[in-house]
């Protein structure tokens, strides 16, 4: 039986857009494909009844930097509309108002498309020198592989996303990447099937690009198609065979198959290549949990806690190995771990009643290991061993 796999802390691992040193844009422009404002509808509608020669176009989207000033911002549209048509002009191009600060346009009759490109530089240019500002550009072209014109200005708010991660001041141009962060976002608002088909376009134009095939098997597990992910995966590990992630996805999708030794053999692998990856070495400490090999677990879920700790669940099997799973028991580790695990998680049911239990060893604070161990069986009352404890600390009380 195959599931969906949607644990918080063991899960795929994908690249994300915002591992980028520069942080990601607070809103997204391609955002508003979804919505369909009016300026989107309005400037669609001009572009598909334009008469271009030729039918090829640059589309760009411009953004005032948002920490301009509000006389900038008061500026900004009429600044704007007289640089458009002093390097443009009107009869070759048209543009809309997105809003105070955003603008998008489409211009043709350049003859060949580097001067097209030297003109939008000028356009760029020429506004953040009236308004003493930084602007933000995105561009796509037309035609562009199998795009159509419709296309044009999603695919020129996605290029601008993809500046964005460069800083306020970039210009960049629509190509795979900026398709990879278009899916990424899509991933982030959970819209998985999008992003599948966002990541499907960005391979048709960059078919090995690993991070795109990553991503679109992390997308085919999330919604439980774990054959088609298993497929992604194994083709991004014979691009790069070092590829880390791509390592872990393939031990998480054995895992997810129930084949656990297969699982560990691809995490070890991962393991030898990278030491400070916390999902490596959670699941790994898991799995070796699970299979009862103690001594080999620890040292991964101490690495885990190390690498993250706000991971309640590291905490939590570190404290089962040291209450009474190790030849020497140590209920004064397990305690402080089972403490902290706690902390992160107050309904952990397992915690609970393990630190009470490392406090009755202890012969200290009975109180509270009593009521800890009432809640863990208020919370799992058909838990056996949980009622023995429980038992076992009202007679010591």
């Amino acid at each position: 039986m195959i599931h969906k796999f949607t644990s918080k802390e063991i899960h795929f691992l994908k690249a994300e857009s915002d591992g980028h040193p520069i942080q990601p844009p607070r809103t997204f422009f391609s955002d508003l494909l979804h919505a369909q404002t009016l300026q989107v509808e309005k400037f669609n509608a001009r572009l598909a009844s334009a008469d271009i020669p030729g039918d090829a176009f640059i589309c760009a989207v411009v953004q005032i930097s948002g920490s301009a000033s509000e006389k900038t911002k008061e500026r900004a549209k009429d600044i704007f509309e007289a640089c458009f048509h002093s390097v443009l002009d009107k009869e070759r191009g048209i543009w809309e108002s997105l809003d105070d600060t955003s603008f998008a346009l489409v211009f043709w009759d350049y003859v060949k498309e580097e001067n097209g490109s030297r003109l939008l530089s000028l356009l760029k240019e020429k506004i953040s020198t009236a308004l003493k500002a930084d602007i933000l550009m995105g561009v796509a072209t037309f035609p562009f592989h199998t795009f159509k014109r419709s296309d044009v200005l999603g695919n020129a708010f996605k290029a601008i996303d993809h500046a964005a991660f460069f800083g306020t001041h970039h210009m960049m141009y629509f190509d795979a990447v900026s398709l990879n962060i278009s899916g990424d976002r899509l991933y982030q608002l959970s819209h998985y099937n999008k992003a599948i088909q966002e990541y499907k376009r960005g391979l048709e134009m960059a078919s090995k690009n690993i991070n795109l095939i990553n991503s679109l098997g992390v997308c085919y597990g999330i919604i439980g198609e774990i054959d088609p992910a298993k497929k992604e995966f194994e083709k991004a590990i014979a691009i790069n065979p070092k590829e880390v992630m791509v390592i872990y996805n393939i031990g998480l999708v054995h895992r997810i198959n129930e084949d656990e030794e297969k699982a560990i053999l691809y995490l070890k692998k991962a393991h030898g290549i990278d030491q400070n990856v916390f999902e490596i070495e959670l699941l790994l400490g898991h799995l070796l949990f699970k299979q009862e090999r103690w001594d080999r677990a620890l040292p991964h879920l101490e690495s885990a806690a190390r690498l993250n700790p706000d991971a309640s669940t590291a905490f939590r099997m570190k404290g089962e190995i040291f209450l009474d799973k190790l030849t020497i028991k140590d209920p004064q580790k397990a305690g402080a771990a089972f403490n902290k695990a706690l902390k992160l998680n107050p309904s952990d049911a397992v915690s609970l009643s393990g630190y009470a239990q490392a406090m009755a060893l202890q012969r200290k604070n009975l109180k509270i290991a009593l009521t800890f161990a009432n809640k863990s069986v208020a919370l799992e009352p058909d838990n056996l061993l949980f009622k023995n404890r429980l038992k076992q600390i009202q007679k010591s009380c």
